[in-house]
């Protein structure tokens, strides 16, 4: 099997992409968990796309629903949320059944399960002491999940998207990856707090939302995509290691979105075979005709 390139961290800042076996990280020992779907700041890391135009199946698990449990790490979460707290809520409970989930259903598992766009939100929960200065350990992060979620409460499909109270402190503005969590595998994210972060701003137009909501938005819908079409670093990706939201990176083919319950989001889309190889997807930063956001123009 073709190895699959993977981001470890050390110190303060990525090092260096390194090539890890599938077999090898079947199990992480001792190990951290890897970073994957590394949501690059603009400038930052490889552009979206530039490998192998279609992503192919390596074998592995997708996740065909979800169920998110958002973690807020961090005193200020407490004392001064602004409206990221509120505004993730409603992200998280409006995106199931979505045109833009249903950019991610066309890819399926080995017994031809596809992934749907059953996303469900199971609330927040916030934890007042202080995060590491940054998330270039998973370890912590996952420990985290572990620590905040109580252990009948963890199912099979979840995922734990991790925002810290800190701002950006390398080169991305999150990741995805996963562990165990007393016996279960769980799915989790890293975010920064994106406040006044220009490398992570999607420059959103839409009104009654912060200029730190817009950017968590929009790397949060990078990285539940990944999370449901590569959960385990084997299941969907290109020859270069790029997952679907990754070959899709800063570009967007409409200027929001319309969840189910009425909020609008300025939102990348995902990469789809489907549309590069029909021709019907708009360019990634590559020129790849391959990306969809679930929006009407394309």
């Amino acid at each position: 099997m073709k190895n699959r390139v993977v981001l470890m961290f050390i110190g303060v800042f990525p090092l260096a992409c390194v090539a890890f076996a599938q077999d090898a990280k079947k199990g992480h020992g001792n190990a951290e968990p890897p970073a994957l779907g590394i949501h690059w700041a603009k400038g930052e890391g490889k552009p979206g796309g530039g490998g192998s135009p279609d992503m192919t199946y390596h074998g592995g698990p997708i996740l065909p629903s979800v169920s998110v449990t958002a973690i807020f790490w961090g005193p200020s979460w407490a004392t001064s949320p602004g409206d990221e707290i509120s505004g993730l809520e409603l992200f998280y409970k409006g995106i199931g059944g979505t045109s833009y989930a249903g950019t991610c259903n066309e890819f399926k598992d080995s017994s031809n399960s596809p992934v749907t766009s059953g996303i469900s939100y199971s609330g927040h929960v916030i934890d007042t002491s202080n995060p590491p200065n940054n998330g270039n350990r998973t370890g912590p992060i996952l420990a985290e999940v572990c620590r905040m979620i109580p252990a009948s409460q963890l199912v099979s499909n979840g995922y734990y998207p991790v925002y810290i109270d800190k701002p950006r402190s390398g080169g991305y503005c999150a990741y995805h990856s996963y562990g165990s969590c007393n016996g279960v595998t769980v799915q989790f994210g890293f975010f920064y707090k994106l406040d006044g972060d220009p490398g992570c701003d999607p420059q959103s137009t839409v009104a009654g939302e912060s200029q730190g909501l817009a950017a968590l938005a929009n790397v949060s819908g990078h990285e539940i995509s990944e999370t449901r079409t590569d959960p385990n670093a084997n299941a969907w990706f290109d020859n270069s290691g790029s997952e679907n939201a990754d070959k899709c990176a800063w570009t967007f083919g409409t200027p929001f979105l319309t969840f189910t319950n009425g909020t609008q989001w300025k939102i990348q889309g995902n990469w789809s075979n489907n549309s590069f190889n029909s021709s019907t997807g708009y360019p990634n930063s590559s020129g790849q005709l391959g990306c969809l956001d679930g929006g009407n123009f394309h």
